[in-house]
């Protein structure tokens, strides 16, 4: 069996002087022996056959790649950072698709980041170190660090899709059920579990690993959106309206001017009537006067943009564009704002009198100064490629402890 072909490109810097000069004192901090780092975008391309000529040089202008191919780094110690091996990045899905647009045939294209380090006597840095340094760089959620190109090849492995396969609680019970959610690290919570081991005994049948993987991603589902229907209680408590309801029952106490409300995933008020700029049947542009409503829309991010601060981010402001886009019969994305409510930043040799007994977080999540860094520039970021710029924010700081105070949702 013929195996597909992997070509490498060299593309231009990666980062602005004064983010290099950032990362560069990052990294010396974590190991004295560097002394510099060059750091540019590396396109990777799989396709069937070795590419021709033309398509070499058509890739090099699509890719922006002046420095055309990469066959092999020799120069310096390196490391390339590029998608999680198993998925494929949002880049490589807009830009396969545009690539195979322009009538090239390829399979896919990746981008990576190649970090060059420049040491001191040229000494050549180990495994270990260089793995160091990557995890100061890379996103733990969504990137690998690879050490070699050849090791790139690991993000083209195509597998087959595994069988569905079932959790026997017919026989296992309750335990095994509780023996998947820790081995596959679901994180369901024991009521969780209850009620899937009832649901699925009520049904007389054994839940599928698909199932329970899904019911586990409703948890990350940014702000745990199935409970807002639920039944609570506060200090033994019922209380009259679950927290959707406590939303709803402001519009429903003050209606007015209301043309859509919790639909579409977004909201729209009584506008007026304004000139627009557009053309007409005859495609002649002309101001058009016509009723104008506003339209509103919120995304939360919390859950994404905690781990991958960038990405989870830009992907909120990509979820308001959708929405806003949707809504009607199709609206026009104008303008975002941003907030940010995080936990206190701890900047170094900056500590505040507040901040001296941290609560620390879990290794996964992102610090609070990491947040305020990346989130900004990711929400930012992804608007002004759509054309919709990120027009005002916020951010506030709070860390604080609560005792004494119980609730429980039913």
């Amino acid at each position: 069996m013929q195996k597909n072909q992997i070509t490498f490109f060299l593309g231009n810097e990666i980062y602005s002087q004064f983010r290099k000069t950032a990362l560069e004192d990052q990294v010396k901090n974590k190991n004295s022996e560097i002394i510099s780092i060059d750091e540019n975008d590396t396109y990777v391309i799989e396709s069937n056959t070795l590419l021709s000529e033309s398509a070499k040089q058509n890739l090099q202008k699509i890719l922006n790649s002046d420095k055309g191919l990469l066959t092999n780094i020799k120069i310096g110690n390196y490391l390339l950072i590029g998608p999680r091996v198993g998925t494929i990045s949002p880049w490589s899905s807009r830009a396969t698709d545009i690539i195979k647009n322009c009538g090239i045939n390829i399979l896919r294209a990746e981008k990576l980041s190649l970090f060059t380090f420049k040491t001191k006597s040229n000494k050549k840095l180990s495994k270990k170190e260089l793995i160091e340094i990557g995890c100061l760089i890379y996103d733990q959620m969504t990137d690998s660090i690879f050490l070699t190109q050849e090791s790139i090849k690991d993000l083209f492995i195509h597998k087959q899709p595994s069988k569905l396969s079932h959790i026997d609680i017919s026989h296992g019970g309750l335990e095994r059920l509780q023996d998947f959610n820790q081995s596959q690290g679901l994180a369901l919570s024991n009521e969780e579990i209850d009620y899937l081991y009832k649901y699925f005994n009520s049904e007389n049948r054994n839940p599928t690993d698909a199932e329970l993987m899904m019911f586990a991603q409703a948890n990350s589902e940014h702000c745990r959106h199935k409970i807002f229907n639920a039944d609570w209680e506060i200090e033994g408590q019922p209380q009259e309206r679950s927290l959707f309801k406590m939303i709803k029952n402001t519009h429903e106490l003050s209606p007015q001017n209301t043309v859509v409300a919790y639909s579409d995933n977004s909201s729209i008020i009584e506008g007026s009537e304004i000139k627009r700029f557009y053309p007409n049947k005859k495609d002649l542009f002309g101001e058009n006067i016509e009723l104008t409503h506003y339209l509103m829309k919120v995304e939360t991010h919390n859950h994404p943009t905690a781990i991958s601060p960038f990405a989870g981010a830009a992907t909120g402001a990509g979820g308001e564009i959708r929405d806003e886009g949707a809504t009607g019969r199709g609206s026009k994305p104008k303008a975002g704002l941003c907030g940010f409510s995080v936990s206190n930043l701890n900047i170094p040799d900056f500590i505040q009198p507040w901040e001296r007994n941290p609560m620390g977080s879990p290794d996964r999540i992102a610090s609070p100064l990491k947040i305020m860094i990346d989130g900004p520039i990711g929400a930012a970021s992804y608007n002004n490629e759509f054309g919709r710029p990120n027009i005002l924010g916020y951010f506030r700081t709070l860390e604080t402890q609560h005792t004494g105070f119980d609730s429980e949702i039913n």
